[in-house]
């Protein structure tokens, strides 16, 4: 059970209702009633999240990838249950998921490897001048500002999830840490 009650988005005042529905899910998901709870850091929340969905720099297939790692990093079951379809819907498979949680960044190509290290030294707080400067040369500036906010930023909502024990939607089951299985 959560340690807050899942707010029913009609019980919120009118311009923080939607903020309770998934963009993608189009319905009420338990992270977002949890945190409708407190209307302003619901829309707090919503606003972050999606400036860092919408302008990190990278497509929705590496959004995913620096996602679901963070998620792994973190423990976060509930964030690895939800971005494990949303993944694969932007591309990432099921085996490249399991490559993530077993930190087998090889699995990939340079690129997304490269981007891999980066978010993961960014979540060990590990970011030296030689991993940035290889990073920035690849890409940027303003990408790994996005990558290492990205990173953080699920970091801190798994953070959330855990202190307010969210549990996945209602008739759901854990896809496990290797969603291959």
């Amino acid at each position: 059970m959560a340690r807050v009650p899942y707010v029913d988005p009609e019980d919120l005042p009118e311009e923080h209702r939607d903020l309770v529905v998934s963009k993608l899910q189009g319905k009420p998901v338990n992270v977002y009633a949890a945190l409708g709870n407190n209307p302003e850091v619901l829309a707090g929340t919503r606003a972050f999240l999606s400036s860092l969905w919408e302008s990190s720099g990278l497509n929705d297939r590496e959004r995913e990838l620096v996602i679901l790692l963070a998620a792994a990093e973190n423990g976060c079951r509930y964030a690895w249950h939800q971005h494990v379809r949303i993944g694969g819907d932007a591309g990432v498979t099921r085996e490249e998921m399991a490559a993530i949680t077993d930190g087998d960044f090889d699995a990939f190509d340079d690129d997304e490897a490269l981007l891999l290290r980066y978010a993961h030294a960014a979540l060990g707080r590990q970011v030296d001048d030689a991993v940035h400067e290889e990073f920035v040369a690849a890409r940027d500036d303003s990408t790994a500002v996005g990558v290492a906010s990205l990173a953080n930023g699920y970091t801190s909502l798994a953070g959330v999830i855990d202190a307010l024990d969210v549990e996945l939607e209602d008739g759901e089951e854990f896809v496990g840490w290797d969603p291959r299985e």
